[in-house]
């Protein structure tokens, strides 16, 4: 089996990457520029452009893997207001190109999808829930799974919420890191207390897509954490697990941040199917917050 991870130097790309070493699997790793990953050796790196088509069919036809993890996107909601141009290459163009690919040389293309495609109106959303994304990257992100529903490659989409964990050289922070390392350097944080998240430990949504490959599972899946929480509450354990000061937390209600998109108020997964289906079974955030630390120490 030849598994491709688009995305690999982000977060979710570095966590498929540690757990197929596990497998005696072809791996080929591919992301925009450099490799910015750890043991090479054990995968093929590829610089790739999913935007640039025939980029995706050169690699594509080249390594010819069995599965496609699509990991790459355009995660700044605000930014995707702003380059509402990029944003569909990057979120919704370029799924067209792999899905095309995939179908050329009969692979499974798994897709990871966002919350986001949601207003937030609903206390527990299911798969079959409605769509009516606020901002345009839900919009964006939305089109994308429009377009597999409609195209006859294999395909998977693993729709999930707010990624946190431990990475290496990452473009961006995520919630976890970024209020730990304010908090641990004694920095007053505003943190909005009106939104609500269930958020996901890396690992747990990377075993997720493996699994998703393995069992040979096609449709959608809602993989995500199984804790509703406030963003605050989220920033609060934290300060919890660490003893950090917590009178360094400041609630603030969204409008305050006046941010250009318009975000869903509360967003939480029924896991059922993904329980059933894919054995997803995610760990508590508090157990995350222990293995995270873990980590930390160890790098």
């Amino acid at each position: 089996m030849i598994y491709l991870i688009t995305g690999s130097n982000g977060l979710l790309g570095q966590k498929l990457l540690k757990k197929l070493k596990d497998f005696n699997f072809e791996v080929i790793a591919t992301s925009k520029g450099k490799n910015r990953n750890f043991d090479s050796e054990s995968y093929t790196y590829e610089s790739l452009d999913i935007t640039d088509k025939d980029e995706v069919n050169r690699v594509l036809n080249l390594y010819k893997p069995n599965v496609i993890f699509n990991t790459a996107a355009m995660t700044n909601v605000d930014l995707c207001e702003d380059e509402m141009d990029n944003c569909d290459k990057l979120n919704t163009f370029s799924v067209a190109y792999l899905a095309d690919a995939a179908l050329s040389i009969d692979a499974h293309l798994i897709h990871i999808s966002t919350d986001f495609i949601f207003d937030g109106k609903k206390d527990l959303y299911s798969e079959e829930d409605p769509p009516n994304p606020l901002s345009y990257y839900g919009k964006s992100k939305l089109e994308a799974e429009k377009l597999l529903y409609n195209h006859n490659c294999n395909w998977s989409i693993l729709r999930t919420i707010v990624i946190y964990g431990v990475g290496k050289k990452l473009n961006k922070s995520n919630i976890v890191l970024w209020a730990k390392d304010q908090l641990e350097n004694h920095n007053q944080i505003k943190i909005i207390d009106d939104e609500f998240r269930a958020p996901t430990f890396a690992e747990d949504l990377a075993q997720a897509c493996i699994n998703t490959a393995l069992k040979k599972e096609y449709g959608i899946f809602h993989v995500s954490g199984k804790e509703l929480m406030s963003i605050y509450e989220i920033v609060e354990s934290i300060a919890n697990f660490y003893n950090f000061d917590k009178s360094l937390i400041k609630r603030i209600k969204s409008k305050e941040l006046n941010q250009k998109a318009k975000r869903p108020k509360k967003t939480s997964f029924n896991l059922l199917k993904a329980k059933n289906t894919l054995d997803y079974s995610p760990k508590s955030f508090l157990e995350s917050l222990e293995i995270i630390h873990k980590q930390l120490k160890n790098n």
